[in-house]
């Protein structure tokens, strides 16, 4: 049994055990016991701090039951953060003995392959004629993905189509602005992102270059840290933030292959990473961390503080249905958005991505009834916990259909994959993409007819 130092001095004491938590909690949601709720663990934290309890297997199984979505912190009437709890008590549940040998090899294999794209691609690239072909129909419908066991089958499931573009990057340090160039960021690639829908990295390029945004994207960047991040690794995530940060300054300024301008914002659009890199200050607990952080933006975020360019706004087109035909104001193209947590409980992110998306003429956004509820990817945890996360990403693709949507908007890789994967399996028609693909699309439409 492990005892559990170093919590922050009275944060469990602001919970006055009300339930406004339970409704929100997707754990409790999964589970529907208290031992799986915020205030269940916080109750545990409590008697941990009184030396009534101890962490042991069964009690870290309850804190790894967590999607860690922070939702609880948005409902919470007292202000708890459990935020700040839950990162404090992750890296004691990495102890030896609070999971068996399978668990630790398991997630040692994904923090081994999914925080380095280079090794990542290698893995998948024998895979690349199976993912999204008939023979990974062929072995699904077969019941062959089941002889994997649930953790591998979990990862099978969520394998998509591999595009060329997802196996090498091919940008140039500087992506030049359309002129006049009103802004001038750092782009972060992510690390899944860049290699399961690359598409989301070509379509920020071409959005901010067309509004006026040169963008800097240093070659040799890594992960963000936030896969580790969400699981208390703290020495693997401090490494890898502090390899971004070192990729950044080794290609912008005097000399170097950016120029010596500074970046007017570091952005992102997974929003995942995001969380984790507003996070560097206190993760690294240094000035480089801090002042990192300080330039971070969401990609929606920065965008909608800018504003669309004049010229960029003037070439937005209707989107096309699903039978091709375009949009119009009898048939406008109904998109339902999905607010990841890390966006929404995490960062305060709601109305920018649906500020931007209204830009797009007789596009109708629809609102899902439970939009602030997890969807069960939460980086690994429907890799981890694929029982719970299944039944969470079942609960998300049908009240997403419930909208009657032709399309999902997701902001974050995770959640894009795993509603995806719920939406085809409930033979749901809807599509899923990233809010600035849509923006992409459209304008790629209006220039096309110029």
């Amino acid at each position: 049994m492990t005892p559990l130092p170093g919590l922050p001095t009275g944060a469990t004491d602001p919970c006055v055990h009300c339930g406004f938590c339970l409704p929100t909690c997707a754990s409790y949601r999964a589970l529907g016991t208290e031992m799986d709720s915020p205030r269940g663990r916080i109750h545990a934290l409590k008697a941990i701090e009184a030396g009534e309890q101890q962490l042991d297997a069964v009690t870290a199984s309850h804190f790894d039951s967590c999607l860690g979505c922070f939702a609880c912190v948005t409902a919470c009437p007292s202000g708890v953060r459990y935020d700040a709890l839950l990162e404090a008590t992750r890296p004691k549940l990495n102890a030896p003995e609070l999971r068996n040998p399978a668990q630790r090899a398991f997630r040692r294999l994904l923090f081994a392959l999914l925080p380095y794209p280079q090794r990542l691609r290698t893995a998948l690239a024998p895979l690349r004629g199976y993912a999204g072909g008939g023979l990974q129909q062929l072995a699904r419908r077969s019941g062959l993905t089941g002889l994997l066991g649930p953790q591998l089958q979990a990862l099978e499931q969520l394998l998509p189509p591999l595009s060329p573009e997802g196996f090498a990057d091919r940008w140039p340090v500087v992506v030049p602005a359309v002129e006049p160039r009103r802004a001038r960021v750092g782009l972060v690639l992510g690390c899944v992102q860049r290699v399961f829908d690359p598409g989301v990295n070509g379509a920020a390029v071409r959005v901010l270059t067309a509004n006026g945004i040169e963008v800097v994207i240093p070659p040799q960047q890594g992960c963000c840290g936030a896969v580790t991040h969400h699981q208390g690794e703290e020495a693997q995530t401090q490494q890898l933030a502090r390899d971004l940060i070192n990729s950044f300054d080794a290609v912008v300024g005097p000399g170097k292959a950016a120029g010596p301008e500074p970046l007017d914002a570091v952005l992102v659009a997974a929003s995942g990473c995001g969380h984790t890199l507003k996070g560097y200050g206190r993760i690294l607990n240094s000035s480089a961390g801090e002042g990192f952080a300080a330039q971070v933006r969401d990609i929606h975020e920065f965008l909608a503080d800018l504003g669309l360019s004049d010229d960029f706004q003037r070439q937005l087109q209707p989107l096309p249905h699903g039978d091709g035909t375009p949009a119009n104001q009898n048939r406008p193209l109904r998109v339902a958005v999905h607010d990841a947590c890390h966006m929404l409980h995490g960062q305060g992110i709601q109305a920018q991505p649906r500020q931007l998306l209204r830009q797009i003429p007789h596009l109708e956004l629809r609102e899902p009834l439970e939009a602030g509820v997890c969807c069960g990817s939460a980086g690994i945890y429907n890799l981890v916990q694929p029982q719970e996360a299944a039944s969470l990403g079942r609960l998300k693709a049908d009240d997403l259909a419930a909208t009657q949507a032709d399309c999902v908007a997701s902001a974050n890789i995770g959640c894009s994959l795993q509603i995806r994967r719920h939406l085809t399996e409930a033979q749901h028609p809807q599509t899923v993409a990233h809010p600035i693909e849509l923006l992409d699309r459209s304008y790629s439409a209006g220039t096309q007819r110029r």
